[in-house]
């Protein structure tokens, strides 16, 4: 069952009240990511959004709520920049290249505010209702991925599916961990290491 104490309190449908909500999440990532989650109290949100304290109640009943708004809408932003990368233009030919791609949109997620993402993915609660979205966001990578990996001839990994989930949850956790704390100086290197780890790791026997 939902907890209600992390779910908003109204769905505006007007656009008056569709922009101060707007006005409140954007407020309130300002402040998580200069205070933290600690001190990133609901009545600093609504003054950096100019409402009153009891206008942000109106639409959320606490911080929490909020934080799970923002993880949320943070995880369905990522998305769908991979799935552009996946929809909008063709794919390099090599794996090293479709390998690239992906490290570096998922370092374009996590480039962005990185104090807040750390806010985010490390502080806030998790709710039934966004880990079941995040799981199923993982298996959908995890289907994409085994179908890309299946159709590259340069992919000799004998347990294909076994690699896609080793793929995206490594791409996944190794980049969070090097940018939570901001871009890193040497992040060519980083990015670098990385594809030539994930590309050897599927070609091995090769050459």
């Amino acid at each position: 069952m939902a907890d209600k104490r992390l779910r908003p309190r109204k769905q505006p449908g007007q656009q008056r009240a569709l922009d101060t909500r707007e006005r409140l999440l954007a407020a309130a990532a300002r402040v998580f990511s200069e205070y933290g989650y600690a001190a990133g109290t609901t009545n600093r949100i609504a003054e950096a959004a100019g409402h009153s304290i009891g206008s942000l109640y109106q639409y959320f009943p606490n911080k929490d709520a909020i934080l799970v708004e923002l993880a949320t809408a943070h995880a369905r932003e990522g998305i769908a920049a991979v799935q552009q990368h996946m929809d909008g233009v063709p794919l390099p030919e090599s794996l090293e290249g479709k390998i690239r791609l992906f490290v570096r949109a998922a370092a374009d997620n996590h480039r962005d505010d990185p104090a807040l993402h750390r806010v985010l993915f490390e502080q806030a609660p998790r709710p039934p209702e966004l880990l079941e979205f995040l799981h199923t966001a993982e298996q959908n990578a995890i289907t994409a991925a085994t179908a890309l990996l299946t159709a590259d001839p340069e992919v000799t990994v004998t347990d294909i599916p076994m690699a896609a989930r080793l793929v995206v949850n490594t791409i996944e956790s190794l980049v969070h961990r090097v940018y939570v704390n901001g871009p890193p100086e040497d992040s060519d290197r980083f990015e670098n290491e990385l594809v030539n780890m994930l590309t050897r790791y599927l070609t091995m026997g090769q050459g």
